[in-house]
């Protein structure tokens, strides 16, 4: 009988460490090209860790070690009002950002919302505006 008990309790933890070590795929890719749409930014640069819902949820972000913050609580957490700005230098880098924002876990898009806004400075900051005010959208 002890010997049974034993037996299982070796199955059971040997299922239990295949489970734990079972990730899911990450593919690492460049970032798309996108039109000046918030929805559209946001799908392709930020709803695989945040979620499409923007709670955090998103099919990378059980690989981050970082908890994902939920996108949907900012403007509770600031007192009813939603940090446009705050927002804004989390995406682009600001150095001032805490470390969280910018390390290996979480990509910057200044750089790469740069690249895509060659023609002009004031596409860049369209593409900016749209991205936050789509993120001010998903306020619950």
């Amino acid at each position: 009988m002890a010997r049974k008990v034993f037996l299982f309790l070796v199955i059971l933890c040997l299922s239990g460490l295949t489970t734990l070590a079972q990730k899911p795929d990450v593919k690492h890719t460049t970032a798309p090209p996108t039109a000046i749409n918030g929805q559209e930014m946001y799908a392709s640069y930020c709803a695989s860790c945040h979620g499409r819902d923007g709670t955090g949820n998103g099919p990378v972000a059980q690989t981050i070690k970082t908890p994902i913050p939920d996108l949907t609580t900012l403007a509770r957490r600031n007192g009813g009002k939603f940090p446009a700005l705050a927002v804004e230098n989390s995406i682009t880098g600001d150095p001032d950002m805490p470390a969280a924002h910018g390390t290996a876990d979480m990509p910057v898009w200044g750089p790469v919302l740069s690249r895509l806004s060659h023609e002009s400075h004031a596409d860049l900051h369209m593409r900016l505006a749209v991205l936050v005010e789509h993120v001010q959208s998903l306020q619950k």
